[in-house]
């Protein structure tokens, strides 16, 4: 469905931009609390890629968390938090080790982060059998035990999901899906596809079906876009992130399939954008999160991220923002009610209510544990003397 976007709500405000960001990968530490009692250290566990295609997304998930964490006295509900952070790298095959260090040798109390969908569905056995909450702070595939699993991010699917109405509206024929052949990216072409296909869209792919690019070894692009080239499609709907999204939105500038519109998930997010210069310009994403977005949490953490890092917040830092959000609410209720343990702060995720979020208000759907929130068809535009994701208007509201 679709929104007014004259409302009051979509007044904008814009941090200052700037350079890209570049962090070190050391973990850190909670400052000592006042009673300095060993037992009133909550211990938290965020597994991220710091290496590989994904290092700027997992560079952020970290970054968000420890902003929230500097701006909250290193503390969450009232106690002294140790943040040990580990190497996702480029999926399972890294992240299943890491996540296993952190529940079995660190012993976490509560484990967040992970980029890849892939490495959420290998990580589940482990966090199932150790029986401690996962807050998941980037893209999510379903999965069976929900239990013990959360996200403060969005189902994979999603934002696909909820521009493929918007995408059939404005374009007068076909349009021509790709992405990269792991989970995330068929999680997230199936959301579009499959909404596109059942308002009555045509896919202009060969067969009707999404073309994959293999993941991670996929630099050169160009071939696919000479394939786009000799078919009929008016646009091009893709979802790509990290580096693959800066050599993707580069190369189609230089295209033959330049003039089509570029209707995108995560294309332009983040580092990569000013990165990828003037080939983003005009890009449309679909997002949960715009930086100019009004709202006065927004106006504090994109003040707060822009102080301390120089740069604008994104999507992966908000969501890891607000993991850090919900386990301060999580925490402080469960030391109401006795103990701080790992059982008794995901009975507490569980409890919580409305979060105050940059995003806007969101909640814990029951089906799902993931936000049921609104989503943002956002173009990259000038703001100022550098490229921005600029908010255009609300498309939909999902999630459960």
């Amino acid at each position: 469905m679709f929104f007014d976007i004259s409302s009051p709500r979509h007044r904008r405000f814009r941090p200052v931009g700037a350079a890209a960001l570049a962090l070190g990968l050391a973990a850190v530490s909670g400052c000592s609390s006042d009673s300095g009692a060993g037992d009133d250290t909550v211990k938290v566990g965020l597994v991220a890629s710091l290496s590989g295609t994904y290092k700027p997304v997992g560079t952020d998930l970290r970054a968000g968390f420890e902003l929230y964490l500097k701006t909250h006295g290193n503390k969450l509900g009232g106690r002294k938090v140790e943040l040990v952070v580990a190497d996702e790298g480029d999926g399972p095959p890294t992240a299943v080790p890491a996540a296993t260090k952190l529940v079995k040798k660190d012993k976490v109390d509560v484990l967040t982060g992970l980029v890849s969908g892939g490495s959420v569905a290998a990580v589940m056995p482990l966090v199932t059998k150790a029986k401690i909450p996962f807050l998941g702070s980037n893209a999510r595939p379903p999965v069976k035990d929900l239990e013990y699993v959360w996200t403060t991010s969005f189902m994979s699917d999603e934002p696909g999901k909820a521009i493929a109405p918007y995408v059939k509206e404005k374009v007068n024929g076909p349009v021509y899906a790709i992405g990269p052949d792991y989970q995330g990216g068929y999680d997230e072409l199936r959301g579009f596809t499959d909404e596109f296909k059942r308002i009555k869209g045509k896919l202009a792919n060969p067969g009707g079906k999404t073309t994959w690019t293999p993941f991670p070894k996929t630099t050169n692009f160009m071939p696919y876009f000479a394939d786009i080239a000799k078919t009929d499609a008016k646009a091009v709907y893709c979802f790509y992130a990290g580096k693959a999204a800066i050599d993707f939105a580069k190369q189609y500038a230089q295209s033959d399939v330049a003039d089509l519109p570029l209707y995108t998930a995560f294309v332009t997010e983040g580092s990569v954008l000013q990165a990828q210069g003037n080939a983003a310009k005009d890009i449309y994403s679909v997002l949960n999160y715009a930086p100019d977005l009004d709202n006065a949490a927004n106006r504090k953490f994109a003040a707060d991220w822009t102080a301390e890092y120089d740069t604008q917040p994104t999507t992966y830092a908000m969501s890891s923002y607000d993991a850090a959000s919900v386990l301060d609410k999580a925490i402080a209720d469960a030391a109401k009610d006795g103990d701080v343990t790992s059982k008794t702060i995901n009975k507490a995720i569980a409890g919580l209510g409305q979060i105050d979020s940059p995003r806007g208000a969101w909640e814990f759907g029951d089906k799902a544990h993931s936000p049921v929130q609104t989503w943002y068809l956002r173009q990259v535009r000038p703001d100022g003397n550098q490229l921005a994701n600029v908010m255009v208007q609300d498309l939909a509201t999902l999630g459960g």
